[in-house]
């Protein structure tokens, strides 16, 4: 399964500290061009995929959600405010989604279905509220501990951490996935990870995964396809690393993976699950 989390390159968990939410629209918006990008190698590669959009982008960018839509790519939600779940009282989190899943069901006029947390931050009481608010499915559990920001999910079967899983009735956990090495979990989904890793290293790690009988989700942003995107010297030094490192090599290395492995949205995947 192929998924893109739309936002810009200021929305970052990496930026958070030097760019605070009340400067954003002094910000360069750069996710139309980078999102076009992206839509540009999925038609290149016949490749339909999931659209996790944020709903700020949404709301400043109304005919770009609409043209992901009408390329037959699925639309869900990223939230609205890119605000990791732990830091939100339970009452904000639930009007954050909400907000989100109303305003792109109206652009696209359909039901938005998944949900992707900010930076992975998923907990145990999120899933309820996002089957309260009407998803059928959450893409946030990363279980990998070699990252400070993930957030944890007790419902899912540790030893198969890489399975679509039916955590409570009509709703279902996607993973991203990991792939075991010596013992550890390593980070194996796409983002920072795959502009870090050589392609071939890339490429070896995804086919143990496929070849163990076991479900991928690739995910990477809009914004690491963006080599020019504005430089903030103020971050923190491996803050910096996260954001830039890699990103003159994203598409290149995007393009070969659509090449060398065949991928669908997540929607239809699960719908081709539920059928079996």
């Amino acid at each position: 399964m192929l998924s893109i989390d739309v936002e810009d390159w200021f929305h970052t968990e990496n930026m958070r500290n030097v760019i605070p939410r009340q400067s954003w629209d002094q910000c360069e918006f750069r996710a139309v061009t980078n999102t076009m990008r992206v839509l540009e190698c999925l038609d290149q590669a016949n490749t339909k995929a999931t659209f996790f959009v944020l709903g700020w982008v949404a709301e400043k960018a109304p005919d770009l959600v609409r043209e992901i839509g009408k390329s037959g790519n699925e639309i869900a939600s990223h939230g609205y405010e890119h605000k990791l779940i732990y830091d939100q009282k339970p009452e904000q989190f639930r009007e954050d989604i909400h907000r989100s899943k109303t305003l792109l069901e109206d652009m696209v006029g359909a039901e938005v279905k998944g949900y992707r947390a900010p930076t992975f931050s998923i907990t145990d009481q999120a899933i309820e509220t996002l089957r309260e608010v009407g998803f059928q499915y959450d893409s946030s559990f990363f279980p990998s501990v070699l990252h400070d920001r993930y957030g944890k999910l007790t419902q899912v079967d540790s030893a198969r951490p890489n399975r679509i899983t039916e955590i409570q009735p009509g709703f279902c956990e996607v993973p991203i996935p990991t792939l075991s090495l010596f013992g550890v979990r390593m980070p194996w989904g796409g983002g920072g990870y795959f502009r870090l890793l050589p392609y071939h290293v890339f490429r070896w790690g995804t086919r143990h995964i496929l070849q163990n009988g076991e479900d991928f989700v690739f995910y990477f942003h809009p914004w690491e396809m963006d080599p020019k995107q504005p430089k903030v010297r103020e971050a923190a030094w491996s803050n910096r690393f996260r954001q830039y490192n890699g990103l003159a090599a994203t598409r290149k290395k995007l393009e070969a993976l659509l090449r060398d492995f065949s991928f669908e949205s997540i929607d239809n995947r699960l719908e081709r699950r539920m059928a079996k």
